[in-house]
């Protein structure tokens, strides 16, 4: 299961923003990742957005595959700039990492997609907003780091 978080700004989580996607077996590939998120998602959301909009993703294969990077360029989505070996680069991997810890730690694991998503729901919402901001704020701080060690390891 995957489970897409959108927010606007000054917004905290609002169910209208959680789009839940079940797709079993086998790896993401390019035409998946174009057709399932950068179509119906990241398109919209970058239109609503406006100018200015800046895509962060990593360098995952379909990320930076030719058929998904001729769709950004068709759509007029800049995506930033991914250090080859910077997976804790980005905040939502810290995000993940504090909402991952008290999933394991429940006495009962989620047994079913629905449980765990209703599970991560909840622990979304008990994280501090001030969590939240520290990590965005860092942002500046991270991507200096990256360029002071030549796109290499952070002790981020």
């Amino acid at each position: 299961a995957h489970v897409t978080v959108w927010r606007r700004r000054g917004e905290r989580s609002a169910a209208c923003n959680i789009l839940q996607h079940d797709r079993f077996g086998g790896s993401l590939t390019a035409i998946m990742y174009r057709d399932e998120i950068l179509r119906p998602l990241v398109r919209p959301y970058a239109g609503a957005v406006g100018p200015g909009f800046l895509l962060m993703q990593d360098n995952a294969r379909p990320h930076v595959a030719g058929v998904c990077q001729q769709f950004l360029q068709e759509e007029g989505i800049d995506a930033m700039d991914w250090p080859a070996r910077s997976p804790d680069l980005n905040p939502i991997e810290h995000i993940w990492d504090i909402m991952s810890r008290p999933i394991h730690q429940r006495h009962i694991a989620p047994q079913t997609v629905q449980e765990l998503a209703d599970a991560l729901v909840q622990v979304w919402e008990e994280i501090p907003q001030e969590t939240i901001r520290h990590l965005i704020r860092s942002m500046p701080r991270r991507c200096r780091g990256v360029i002071q060690a030549r796109g290499g390891h952070t002790h981020y």
